[in-house]
């Protein structure tokens, strides 16, 4: 039984719950406390309980009974991050949500200036910045924050295009909800939910806002996360930017916007197989070879900007099906690492540095926990065609 608030508030925050016991009273203090005196109508905080095995929804009914502003759905069965977040949307009433993972957090000061923002710009789109806070309290600036650098007012991503290139999760993204529906967008099923959610926000956007402070606290190397596991579901991929791809191609076609999107895939298709932590050996040339069928299928018909160094070399052999050479190149690159390094290599993702993961890359040359990919860094772009 889910109650619902006497008015509409601003913002609603979904937070879904699964295995987080030891994170999850951190991750919703820090949102509730952080709620501005004589706000407190203004923000709306829907836990979703994604039938967690762990103490979770003990807590979740603890938390709710003694505290104001706090909504809780119980799931009869685990459904997964993404439909869990559908779960907390289809009760949120705020005009604008933000999905919030359960074993993260918001540095105080936040929620007000999201809500100052929100108020002065109304934007379809409010984008965050974040830090990568590692075991120890380590804390490390996200590769991709530079491109959300010297945005004043409201843009659009075609006046913007770098910002396709920053980090595409949820958590980064506050949205108006009849934006939201408009695009018709929800979380599919299966891992990596964020690719086919989060570009189209960007894409049909008309007014995007860039908020360039850190508003998020995204914790690393938590077990459990999918970035350190290792399981035949990182296929799932390949089902999520199938359907980004339907979607632009109905939505939006266009060679450039293809062309960028193109890219961004195949290069987090190169991390995926590249890293120990999330493929078992014996999947990995099955990946490398769907990543392949997909390079066929999806190459623009003009090309499309290819990587240089390495990594373009591995976007070639993707596109020939070239496996053997493709694993002699990783392990080559693997022993050339070790070589230069004492130790192993920590990546922008908390992962080890796999030879797939370029060091110059940002913040998601690899996928995070939801399947995040964050720019290249490059010098010049060349346009890429198979011989």
């Amino acid at each position: 039984m889910v109650n619902e608030p006497t008015h509409a508030p601003l913002l609603s925050i979904v937070v879904p719950v699964y295995g987080v016991e030891a994170y999850l009273y951190q991750c919703l203090e820090s949102i509730r406390a952080d709620i501005p005196a004589g706000e407190s109508d203004a923000v709306e905080l829907i836990a979703v309980d994604d039938a967690s095995p762990d103490g979770c929804g003990d807590m979740l009914r603890s938390y709710a009974v003694s505290r104001d502003g706090v909504r809780v759905v119980h799931l009869s069965s685990n459904v997964g991050l993404g439909l869990a977040r559908n779960a907390g949307l289809d009760v949120a009433t705020g005009r604008y949500v933000w999905f919030v993972d359960s074993d993260d957090w918001l540095p105080p000061g936040t929620i007000a200036a999201v809500l100052d923002r929100l108020r002065q710009h109304q934007p379809d789109v409010l984008m965050l910045d974040h830090l990568r806070m590692h075991e120890g309290g380590r804390r490390e600036a996200d590769a991709s924050s530079p491109l959300l650098r010297g945005i004043t007012g409201v843009t659009r991503l075609a006046d913007q295009p770098q910002l396709l290139r920053v980090q595409h999760t949820a958590w980064n993204k506050v949205v108006r909800r009849d934006f939201m529906d408009e695009l018709e967008l929800r979380f599919f099923p299966g891992w990596y939910e964020d690719i086919p959610f989060s570009h189209p926000l960007l894409i049909g956007a008309e007014k995007i806002s860039v908020l360039d402070r850190v508003c998020y606290l995204y914790r690393q190397g938590r077990q459990g996360a999918i970035t350190s596991t290792r399981s035949g579901r990182h296929f799932d991929a390949f089902a999520q930017y199938e359907r980004l791809m339907d979607w632009v191609a109905r939505k939006h076609p266009g060679e450039r916007l293809q062309a960028e999107l193109f890219e961004l895939m195949i290069s987090h298709y190169l991390v995926v197989v590249g890293n120990d932590g999330r493929l078992h050996p014996h999947l990995r040339r099955d990946f490398f070879h769907r990543a392949a069928a997909h390079y066929r299928r999806y190459l623009p018909t003009g090309g499309y900007p290819l990587p240089p160094g390495v990594t373009g070399l591995k976007h070639r052999l993707v596109g020939r099906g070239d496996w053997v050479a493709y694993s002699a190149l990783r392990q080559a690159h693997r022993v050339a690492g070790r070589l230069r390094r004492p130790g192993p290599a920590v990546s922008a993702d908390g992962g080890s540095l796999a030879a797939d993961e370029d060091p110059g890359r940002g913040a998601s040359a690899g996928p995070t926990r939801d399947g995040g990919l964050a720019p290249e860094r490059r010098d010049a772009l060349a346009v890429g065609r198979l011989p």
